[in-house]
């Protein structure tokens, strides 16, 4: 599912015809950006929009699915099983997460957007304005080069040219962040030897990368020394779960988040190494929209 509508899929989703959507468009009435002269209206932009023009009689909401999408971590990962809070998960990358939030086909989504001011909260604002989301840290976590068992000329970004390289997708934020990186040093992926599947998850970076298919991925520390990998720090950055308010409070997510403030959870970050929860809890961002 695509992140931005056309203007042929905004007339079809309003049920109009396209000369009123470019109207639409004109005037300002609905969220639209424009790139490269085409008009590209921002799904969960509009849907919030449409939430927000509703009129007539307040009908209770459906219940949000017991979900957890956006960015995988292991630390989370493990977390939501053994906390028994019964939440299933779907991870496929902090947008696709913010995409889900905005449709409310997940409850929560784990995010680890890097701004320029920060991380996290102006993307959830940019996608949700003040819907009613909290946004909960969860840790601090370095991110930097995993190496390959026995890979150890590569020290930075400029020698991963002409070296293979496992990617994750596009709607990854550690991508997009690698894909600004590589731009930083004077290169594109064109440059490198990609494989030719992404790897969905960090832990399947990290498998690929123990089972030598590639030399160096951008991925977590937290993973190196379980998968034997050699690690070069690069970035800190913080991962949030950015959660609707109404299911912050349900028995589900309280179990979660009580289950992280444990010893348990401590100790586990601790072996997994890379995390410092000393922020944990720090509420970043809380919408006012009811």
């Amino acid at each position: 599912m695509s992140e931005y509508l056309t203007t042929r899929e905004l007339a079809d989703l309003l049920r109009i015809g396209e000369r009123k959507a470019y109207d639409l468009a004109s005037s300002g009435e609905v969220p639209c950006v424009r790139a490269m002269g085409k008009l590209l209206f921002p799904r969960v932009e509009v849907i919030a929009w449409l939430n927000a023009s509703r009129s007539g009689p307040q009908v209770a909401e459906p219940p949000l699915p017991p979900i957890v999408a956006g960015s995988h971590d292991p630390l989370l990962d493990w977390a939501l099983r053994e906390s028994g809070s019964g939440l299933a998960t779907y991870y496929d990358g902090s947008f696709d997460g913010l995409s889900r939030l905005g449709a409310r086909t997940a409850q929560a989504a784990a995010l680890h957007i890097h701004e320029e001011h920060g991380f996290n909260t102006q993307s959830l604002r940019d996608a949700l304005g003040e819907a009613p989301v909290v946004l909960y840290e969860v840790s601090r976590r370095e991110r930097g080069l995993l190496l390959a068992p026995g890979v150890s000329d590569i020290a930075g970004f400029d020698d991963l040219k002409a070296r293979r390289v496992v990617l994750r997708q596009n709607s990854a934020a550690s991508q997009r962040l690698f894909d600004a990186q590589l731009e930083a040093h004077g290169m594109t992926r064109d440059d490198l030897e990609t494989l030719p599947a992404c790897a969905r998850t960090e832990e399947e970076l990290a498998v690929a990368l123990h089972d030598s298919k590639a030399d160096a991925g951008f991925g977590l520390g937290a993973l190196a020394g379980l998968y034997g990998l050699g690690f070069v720090p690069t970035h800190t950055e913080r991962l949030d779960l950015a959660i609707w308010r109404r299911a912050y409070f349900d028995p589900p997510m309280q179990k979660l988040l009580r289950f992280m403030q444990s010893d348990r959870f401590a100790q586990r970050s601790a072996e997994f190494g890379g995390y410092d929860l000393a922020q944990m809890g720090s509420v970043h961002h809380n919408g006012a929209s009811g």
